[in-house]
């Protein structure tokens, strides 16, 4: 192991903030770190709303399904996917310009994703911690009008920053074997592997600091499957200009 690696592994989300700013230097030392993260053919589609109004912030936090930390972490972004700076720019050099396509929506998905990553892990190394909050897709045209977003443009998620005020545990994650396969795909080990899962879960659940309950992973997992999730994203990433093609 090494520092990076071990920075890595003792990620949890952070929720409670001190009533601290984070420096506006580093804040921007963040981005540009973020800046750094691999980006499909260098079209960097990503945009980083930095939410500073605080009537906004509450706004976003209720939108986001009452979730205060929104609204009293030191800083607030909302992650973009970006397409409308790389087209345009392209038809300014002259090209005839497809919009719509579907690899369109992936590319500047994965791009802001791995871009945010970076920030959080940034923010981690500089004793910071963060919350990512997928909560403003309940509602994102509502988001989107608030950030006066424009077509070619979407909220991915936002990003929640600050110094932590609290200590929560490092949550269990899948064993290696679950996840890592060679060659190809093969499950013969899958069921058994989420059992044992199943049992670490429930003994981090019902030990856990400060909200304890009795679940595991696959209970966890039932109203993910169990009901239509976000199904107005479609028509929404629709009428943004994603995924027509």
């Amino acid at each position: 192991m090494n520092p990076t690696i071990n920075l890595l592994k003792s990620h949890r989300s952070i929720r409670k903030f001190k009533d601290q700013q984070i420096p506006r230097q580093l804040l921007e030392a963040l981005i540009q770190a973020g800046q750094s993260a691999a980006t499909s053919n260098h079209v960097q589609a990503y945009s980083i709303i930095h939410v500073v109004n605080p009537a906004n912030r509450q706004r976003i936090a209720e939108l986001a399904g009452g979730q205060p930390y929104v609204a009293n972490s030191s800083d607030f972004l909302v992650f973009c996917a970006d397409m409308k700076r790389s087209t345009d720019a392209a038809e300014r050099a002259g090209a005839e310009v497809v919009r719509g396509m579907t690899e369109q929506l992936l590319v500047a998905s994965i791009d802001a994703a791995l871009m945010a990553q970076n920030v959080l892990i940034a923010a981690e190394s500089a004793g910071l911690g963060g919350c990512y909050i997928g909560g403003i897709r309940n509602n994102p045209q509502d988001v989107s009008d608030l950030l006066k977003l424009p077509d070619n443009v979407y909220p991915v998620f936002g990003l929640c920053l600050g110094y932590p005020d609290q200590n929560p545990e490092v949550k269990p994650r899948l064993p290696l074997a679950a996840i890592l396969k060679q060659d190809y795909y093969d499950d013969a080990e899958d069921q058994a592997l989420v059992a044992r899962f199943d049992d670490t879960m429930a003994r981090y659940y019902s030990q856990r600091t400060g909200s304890n309950k009795s679940t595991n992973w696959s209970e966890q997992l039932k109203p993910l499957f169990t009901s239509k999730l976000r199904p107005h994203m479609k028509a929404f990433l629709n009428k943004r200009g994603f995924g027509l093609k």
